[in-house]
């Protein structure tokens, strides 16, 4: 199996930046322009967005639509999107403009049935985040966790025909700690899903670490930090992802 690498743009008032472990007061502001940033992606072989917008997750409905228009204008690959997207209204809009997948976070927790429902009926296009502090699921942008175990969450859409699970250990994400391999991999154990790892990807050796535990379920890795500090050549990235 080959991993998808995902280069991430993250959204905070029209810029493109990168939080530390989620924390809004921690942004680094890399551009000022998400679609030069997109085909800067696309130039370099990317075939996958995967695009947050960060305001959103904690107000619960779209803050930067003009800058997720602007790169779903210039990318000519796929996007999928996610941050703040808690009804069938939003999914259906973010679909009809032409991202390819949301990923829903903090609805899963709080509304299965909306998730499970919106996965019958657009078959690979919704992605759940599992998003993970110590083991159980942080929502509404990282801000609350719950007593709800991460396998517990992403076993509740197994049968719902969810594209795929997207696991981000928060306390990694955005320091450059390195992949939180192992718990990915027990995740991927515990789920018929596809797992999508995230957060703390700090090289090319965790790009090599996921790929060698792909055949386990690891369909691919989000990473965005370490591609912006210039520690993460996403070409080699590609190569080693599709060795």
């Amino acid at each position: 199996m080959a991993l998808t690498v995902y280069p991430a743009i993250d959204l905070k008032g029209g810029q493109v930046v990168r939080l530390a472990e989620g924390d809004m007061a921690r942004a680094t502001v890399y551009g000022d322009d998400p679609a030069a940033q997109a085909r800067a992606f696309a130039d370099a072989g990317a075939e996958w967005l995967h695009v947050v917008d960060l305001d959103a997750a904690f107000a619960g409905e779209a803050r930067n639509p003009e800058a997720v228009a602007a790169i779903l204008r210039a990318f000519p690959g796929k996007v999928q999107l996610g941050g703040g997207i808690r009804d069938r209204a939003a999914i259906d809009r973010w679909l009809g403009l032409g991202v390819e997948r949301v990923v829903i976070g903090t609805a899963a927790l709080e509304n299965p049935d909306l998730v499970r429902d919106a996965a019958r009926a657009l078959p690979g296009r919704i992605v759940v985040a599992v998003d993970a502090r110590d083991g159980l699921v942080a929502t509404r942008g990282w801000a609350e966790v719950s007593d709800v175990a991460v396998a517990d969450l992403a076993n509740r859409f197994a049968d719902a025909g969810v594209a795929a699970v997207l696991f981000t250990d928060v306390g990694r994400d955005g320091l450059l700690k390195g992949c939180n391999v192992r718990a990915t991999v027990a995740l991927a154990r515990h789920t018929s899903l596809p797992v999508i790892a995230s957060g703390g990807v700090a090289g090319l050796a965790d790009i090599a670490d996921l790929a060698r535990n792909a055949s386990e379920g690891i369909e691919g890795v989000v990473t965005g930090r370490a591609l912006y500090d210039g520690r993460l050549d996403l070409a080699a990235a590609m190569r080693i992802a599709a060795a």
